[in-house]
Parts: C-alpha cells; structure tokens; sequence
C-alpha cells in the first residue's frame, strides 16, 4: 500500500517489538499490575482477559510526584473499546488476515480482539507507556501475538496497515480534532477506519457514519450503573 507524494509509517510486528518504558526509574511497571491488578473477563466479553483495577489497586502509585503523569486509563473497562471489540469479535471478515492497528489502544482490548478474529497482524500503540506493559500483560494472558508501540501516531505519516481502529479516544476537544485529521488522511491512503465511542460531546458526528450500535458498560458511568449506548463508526467520504 502506498500513499503518492507520502511516505507510511512502518509499524513493528509483534515478533519485533518489546515494550518501550520510560525510564523514569526503577519502577516495575509489569510487577505492579501483575500484583495489584486483577485478571479477570473484561466487560460484556467473556472471552478477552484483562488486568483490570479494583478499589486496592493502589493506581495513584503510578503518577508519583508528576502532575502530567497520565490517567491509568487503560486499567478500566470503556464503552468505545468494548463496543469496537465486540464488533470486530462479531465481524471477523473486518480484519481477517489483514493488517491492523489499535490507535490509542489502552489495555488492547481491541487489539486482543483483532487478533482472536484473525488478524494476520495487530500493533497496539498508546502514548502512555504503563499501557504498553499492560497490553503486552494481557495480548500474553490471551495467548494472542500484539506488536507494542510506544508513540504518539497522530503526528505522524498514515501507517503500513490495512485497518486502523480506534476506541475511546475522543473524549477531549483536542485530541478529537487532531485523531479527526490523522484518520481522514489513512481513509484518503486507503486504509479502513472504524472507531468506537460512546457519542461522547467532543465525537465529530458530522464527519463520521454510524454502521452499528450497542449497549455496553462504561466505567465512565460509574459502577453499578447498567449499560450505554455505543457506536462503530467509519469517516464519511460525504463530509
């Protein structure tokens, strides 16, 4: 695949890729979620585990001192990525024998579920490095091969792959704009794109086309708290 007057963005494969963690320490990140975090079946899909935290988790450990430390979001179960993983796990012909990315992949539950429908290949890459070691964590307790990049992609050139899938990551005004611009321009490369959000504020409905919905759990809602709605969606070559 390639893009005139562009280059793409070489991804590892998941033979070739070790998580990248910062080196902020001597920190054991691995340690720390295999001992504080519980492995158990993520949200609504019984057949994807996940290293999921609880009320003694001790999450607040990760940040230390840092202000920018990222949210451990990747430790809780959102309705964007369970939607997409669910319709990915009932649609296998998406990415069945093609290559694929989770962009912003939190704990790679989509990318665990492309890779149990077939995927010939699956990169996970998340700009937080704790979720890097909790994909590979759980891309293993699934017994399923995931290529881990430690990047943030939005900047870059659209990459050598077939699918893009993102869950979860518009939630902020921002990051919406900037994830809108990089996945249009991998539309444009030929590249399949489908999101999965709970129709948060910030989503740009009006640049996308609804193909499914679901009713999902979100911790976003708290706990206890029943199901959402959820949609898949692709670009609209319309808008």
């Amino acid at each position: 695949m390639s893009v005139p007057g562009d280059a793409m963005t070489t991804l590892p494969t998941a033979e070739s890729e070790e998580p990248r963690l910062s080196r902020r320490s001597s920190f054991d990140i691995t340690a720390f979620i295999t001992r504080n975090l519980r492995l158990q079946p993520a949200p609504a899909l019984a057949d994807i585990l996940l290293y999921t935290a609880h009320p003694a988790s001790r999450l607040s450990r990760l940040g230390g001192t840092d202000p920018d430390a990222p949210a451990p979001y990747w430790a809780y179960g959102w309705a964007g990525g369970t939607v997409l993983a669910r319709h990915v796990l009932a649609n296998p012909a998406i990415v069945c024998g093609r290559r694929v990315l989770d962009l912003g992949a939190g704990s790679g539950i989509v990318a665990i579920a492309a890779a149990k429908a077939g995927a010939a290949s699956v990169v996970a890459a998340d700009t937080d490095p704790n979720a890097i070691a909790a994909i590979a964590l759980n891309a293993d307790a699934n017994g399923v091969a995931v290529g881990v990049l430690h990047a943030d992609l939005l900047a870059e050139p659209p990459p050598d792959v077939d699918v893009v899938l993102v869950g979860d990551l518009f939630y902020e005004e921002e990051l919406a704009k900037r994830a809108l611009v990089y996945l249009t321009t991998c539309r444009a490369a030929g590249i399949d794109v489908l999101i999965g959000d709970p129709f948060r504020a910030p989503l740009p409905t009006e640049s996308l086309r609804c193909i499914a919905a679901y009713p999902v759990p979100d911790f976003g809602d708290g706990i206890g708290r029943g199901e959402t709605r959820a949609g898949v969606f692709t670009i609209d070559p319309a808008a």
